[in-house]
């Protein structure tokens, strides 16, 4: 039987430390900081402009209702854009996860003079400002014409250019993490399957490829929401509505001479919530990714 000392012992409670009390009250300030104007855009999306108006957007409602959404939705060609939005973010993920997984294969597994160098040379690239290239790029777009490929004839106003745009920027980064991944394979396993004969095309698809989901799935996610949130790339290379993605083209809501901020509000929740479903679907492999090798030492 348990003593009445012991009995005793099991039911006192650990006490709460000031320090936990301050951390956890800074953990739901800051979330609510960070939720604050996601819950106020919510709210302003729900009023109808009348109102607010009137009455001022801190104020109490007296109608709320989806028709800010709905007019969102068809007023901007919502629907289209997101197509072209998969158009240029889905083939952009996959080259550069391609790409910087092959540089990283070869700057991390094989031993040549030149694989620092390398390295450092993709990884400079995302040290370079965007507005630096911004007019050298521009007139490059325009003089490179690939007839019957894109609808414009050229580079320029075309999915094919904002693809190749974001694969240059963000293959540095991706080749710098994937390479830092796969020097914490062991080199057991490669050497084990050159010995049997493996050719270095399968060594790269059949070992390493598998052993780097985890990382692939974390960069997969970071990508798809950096690439389908750009807007200085769209807005720049990009000229006609039609081809514009859902970033840029919620421009269309603005008006020559007035806009309703709540209906832009709606059309900016929506345009989130496909980056929302990117995050959870792939969360669990999105946080393995980021806390890979925190225990070792």
């Amino acid at each position: 039987m348990t003593s009445p000392t012991l009995a005793a012992q099991l039911k006192q409670r650990t006490p709460v430390r000031p320090a936990r009390i301050l951390l956890h009250t800074f953990l739901v300030v800051t979330a609510l900081a960070w939720l604050a104007p996601l819950l106020w855009a919510l709210f302003s999306a729900l009023r109808p402009y009348a109102e607010t108006s009137t009455k001022g957007y801190v104020s109490w409602p007296d109608e709320l209702s989806l028709d800010n959404f709905t007019d969102a939705l068809t007023q901007s060609d919502m629907l289209h854009h997101f197509g072209n939005t998969l158009l240029i973010a889905v083939p952009a993920v996959l080259v550069t996860l391609f790409l910087s997984s092959m540089v990283a294969f070869y700057v991390s597994r094989f031993d040549f003079r030149v694989n620092l160098f390398l390295l450092l040379v993709f990884t400079a690239g995302n040290l370079l400002p965007q507005q630096v290239i911004i007019t050298p790029l521009y007139r490059l777009y325009l003089l490179i014409d690939l007839p019957g490929i894109t609808m414009s004839g050229k580079l320029y106003d075309s999915a094919l250019g904002l693809v190749l745009i974001h694969v240059a920027f963000q293959s540095g980064f991706c080749a710098f993490v994937l390479s830092n991944y796969m020097r914490s394979l062991p080199h057991e396993l490669t050497e084990a399957a050159l010995v049997d004969g493996a050719s270095v095309r399968h060594l790269y698809r059949q070992i390493v490829l598998p052993l780097c989901k985890p990382a692939m799935a974390a960069l997969a996610t970071l990508l798809s929401i950096w690439i389908y949130n750009d807007f200085f790339w769209a807005i720049v290379l990009i000229s006609t509505g039609e081809n514009m993605p859902i970033t840029s083209a919620l421009n269309n809501l603005s008006g020559q001479y007035f806009t309703d901020p709540n209906l832009v509000a709606a059309g900016a929740l929506l345009t989130a919530i496909p980056t929302l479903i990117v995050y959870f679907v792939l969360q669990r492999r999105f946080v393995s990714g980021l806390t890979l090798g925190a225990n070792k030492g």
